[in-house]
């Protein structure tokens, strides 16, 4: 018999790479979204093969009643204390009720476990959540993961393509760890597949410092990357302050402080990982940050390289 698995959160990035993982592993998956869900998303979803509910995702019981039979409930929710400490609450609420024996919560991210309240906003609101999810009765397995590779390209400034530098504050040796979302989901499907996992599971696709992507990148495009060093961790602290305090964008998912503060917390070193996870699943292939930069960047390759015959 298939293993049902229910997402929350199944239309966004991560959470659709989730279930099409877990449907690629033989699972039955049910995805709950909101009455307010665009029409295309849904469709998307169940053209992979997802069941989908479009239903209201405040009502407990409305949920409860498509998590009857499933082996584990995958939160993939993405936002603020409304989203992740509220709804997130409802749906665990709803798996208990369900009698749903496993519960996997949005985390995905840098492990938060030994950070002060206070020193980053969004992880601030997963730490508050967990407070709530230790008093229940529910098997619960908490993903770490790093930073998202794929912020490299995108969101995160540290590689400053078009000045061929790497911006770093503090120690430019501090290694970070950094994790592909095809990489996070694939673990993620294993996990919820599994009967039973450990409460807290970390990964790390990569594990590099900016001086290797200074290195790293000087080899990959044939062009003399430096470090960009504005200021110590001291500083930082400043600038997300001052930051804060004239731009506090508070209903924003990730204003310019909160992007500071994720930077902030990479290198100062308090969260690196002692023990990985990486082998529990063999199967798995872990993307490094080079294959990634290839295989995302076409114009970082070396100039007398065939981009055709990576």
């Amino acid at each position: 018999m298939k293993k049902i698995i229910v997402i929350a959160g199944a239309t966004g990035n991560l959470g659709g790479k989730i279930a099409a993982a877990l449907l690629a592993k033989g699972a039955e998956v049910r995805a709950i979204v909101r009455l307010e869900t665009e029409q295309k998303k849904i469709k998307d979803l169940e053209e992979k093969g997802v069941q989908v509910f479009q239903i209201d995702t405040r009502n407990k019981s409305e949920i409860s009643k498509h998590c009857v039979g499933a082996h584990c409930l995958v939160s993939a929710l993405a936002g603020l204390r409304e989203t992740i400490i509220d709804a997130q609450r409802i749906f665990l609420d709803a798996a208990i009720e369900a009698n749903v024996p496993r519960f996997i919560p949005s985390d995905y991210s840098s492990d938060f476990t030994n950070l002060k309240d206070g020193q980053n906003r969004n992880l601030d609101f997963r730490r508050a959540f967990h407070q709530y999810l230790e008093t229940t009765p529910i098997k619960a397995t908490t993903i770490f993961n790093g930073p998202f590779m794929d912020l490299l390209t995108t969101d995160m400034p540290l590689i400053m393509f078009k000045q061929k530098r790497i911006l770093c504050w503090g120690n430019p040796n501090q290694m970070i760890e950094f994790t592909s979302t095809h990489n996070v989901a694939a673990f993620t499907a294993e996990a919820a597949m599994e009967n039973e996992t450990p409460r807290f599971l970390r990964i790390a696709g990569d594990i590099i410092s900016c001086n290797q992507f200074v290195n790293l990148l000087t080899a990959l495009t044939n062009e003399k990357y430096k470090l960009f060093r504005p200021g110590g961790i001291g500083l930082l602290n400043v600038v997300i302050k001052l930051t804060r305090f004239f731009s506090p964008s508070k209903n924003e998912l990730y204003p310019a402080w909160q992007g500071m503060q994720y930077m902030r917390d990479m290198m100062e070193g308090r969260i690196v990982f002692q023990k990985y996870d990486n082998d529990r699943y063999t199967n798995l292939k872990w993307t490094s940050v080079k294959e990634f930069l290839i295989n995302e960047k076409v114009n970082i390759r070396p100039t007398n390289e065939d981009p055709k015959k990576q």
